[in-house]
């Protein structure tokens, strides 16, 4: 099994915290992981991404070109990396910002409103792990335990106190993709 993943989005949204949550509870789950993080010329405002690489043996390139798939938080990157998914791929759509629609047919899309859910929670900053619980509830790549437990491994301790809304956000995500 290998799985090339894109987190992609404005800098800001937390981009580079969802890929490297992701690697981190991946690797938690007995995984050979790589993460990349890749920041637009603005950072905070322009585009970012980050690419992870999930295999259950040793990952050689942590690049990734043809994702399996990608989680898009914003128009520009729904614009960038939908031509670039893999066939049969996958795309997770933030319909809170992106209203464009899917013009591929060989590729699964989920779409979910994860900047008005995470409204709904009262902190819009934490759209990214709705967007993660989603992914992860939808794939089945990683159980939703192995990131509610990896939160506090990535996130910095001036920001452990945000430890309980981000994972009510990744809930969240999983039951809107349940």
């Amino acid at each position: 099994m290998k799985q090339e993943i894109v987190c992609a989005g404005f800098g800001g949204q937390g981009i580079m915290l969802m890929g490297k949550l992701l690697a981190q509870a991946a690797s938690q789950a007995g995984y050979q992981v790589t993460w990349m993080p890749s920041y637009g010329a603005e950072v905070r405002g322009g585009t970012a991404h980050s690419m992870v690489v999930i295999s259950d043996k040793d990952v050689a390139c942590p690049a990734v070109f043809v994702p399996d798939m990608v989680l898009v938080l914003n128009k520009p990157s729904f614009a960038k990396f939908e031509p670039k998914i893999k066939k049969g791929g996958l795309i997770i759509v933030n319909t809170s910002l992106v209203d464009d629609k899917l013009k591929r047919k060989d590729v699964k899309c989920l779409e979910l409103p994860a900047s008005d859910i995470a409204k709904s929670l009262g902190n819009i900053r934490v759209q990214n792990m709705v967007m993660l619980g989603a992914f992860i509830q939808y794939t089945g790549i990683i159980k939703l335990e192995n990131l509610l437990s990896s939160l506090d491994k990535i996130l910095p301790i001036h920001r452990r106190n945000l430890i309980s809304i981000n994972q009510q956000a990744l809930k969240k995500g999983a039951e809107f993709a349940a």
